[in-house]
């Protein structure tokens, strides 16, 4: 499994739409991809799970992925939500 922390550098203003871009990233690759913030752990490709993790600017979480494509699923979700865009 490849795991990266990464603190959340996204637009408050922005409400669902990080959530949606990160579940279409996330569903690009055919791993299986996890974010972890405290004691959830949420599937990155299920809309319902991510928009129930309510992560927002500045909160620590960890992207996990597992998989054939695991490592490059977990750098472009984690530039995403380090980015700021």
């Amino acid at each position: 499994m490849i795991s990266k922390n990464v603190k959340v550098n996204l637009p408050t203003d922005a409400e669902a739409r990080p959530v949606a871009v990160t579940v279409q990233i996330a569903s690009k690759y055919d791993s299986r991809i996890f974010i972890v913030s405290g004691d959830k752990k949420i599937n990155a490709k299920s809309i319902m799970g991510m928009m129930s993790l309510g992560f927002v600017h500045n909160d620590e979480l960890i992207v996990q992925a597992e998989g054939d494509d695991a490592e490059a699923a977990v750098a472009e979700i984690a530039n995403y939500i380090q980015s700021g865009e």
